[in-house]
């Protein structure tokens, strides 16, 4: 009987370290891959060079309706509903998440997961119905949840990109705050 005790807890073992491969390949993909993680059909997507990354951006969606931008994120990147659009006057502020079941971080809220990478200096294209926008990252800050005036500030020409940190969390938020380029 002693023989299949091993054999189950080694079958286990391999099982468990098939399942970790499994979940968290696309992320250890995004440091190797040499090439951009493309998601993009549609006419409104975000580019950021610095960290190889190019997703589809959807408009006016309620960042403070929960059910609306789960559901959004799945598909892209989330521009905030009352924010301006790139080439507009004022903030626009895009959301992604990087946070949610394991499984699911790598599969579905990837777009922003390697946003902590961006410094000052840094690149961001957007590109809107045929136009391209350029910007430069001037700052970067962590914020708690519950501070959303930066949201609601929409006079300063920025944009300003959000995800959830430490990754696989929700409990801060990386704001990323770029100006447009000349």
């Amino acid at each position: 009987m002693q023989p299949y005790r091993k054999f189950i807890g080694n079958a286990l073992m391999a099982f468990s370290l098939l399942l970790l491969a499994f979940i968290y390949y696309p992320i250890i993909a995004l440091y190797l891959s040499p090439s951009y993680e493309t998601k993009t059909v549609s006419s409104f997507y975000i580019e950021i060079p610095q960290i190889k990354a190019r997703y589809n951006v959807l408009e006016n969606v309620d960042p403070f309706n929960e059910k609306e931008y789960r559901k959004k994120l799945e598909k892209g990147i989330a521009h905030a509903k009352g924010t301006s659009l790139p080439g507009e006057k004022g903030t626009s502020f895009l959301f992604a998440h990087s946070s949610d079941l394991p499984w699911r971080i790598t599969r579905y809220n990837k777009a922003f997961f390697r946003l902590p990478e961006l410094r000052k200096g840094d690149r961001i294209n957007i590109v809107r119905n045929g136009k391209s926008f350029q910007y430069e990252v001037f700052e970067t800050k962590t914020v708690w949840p519950n501070e959303v005036d930066y949201l609601l500030d929409n006079k300063k020409d920025q944009l300003i990109l959000q995800t959830c940190v430490p990754i696989g969390t929700s409990l801060q938020r990386l704001l990323v705050f770029a100006k447009p380029t000349e």
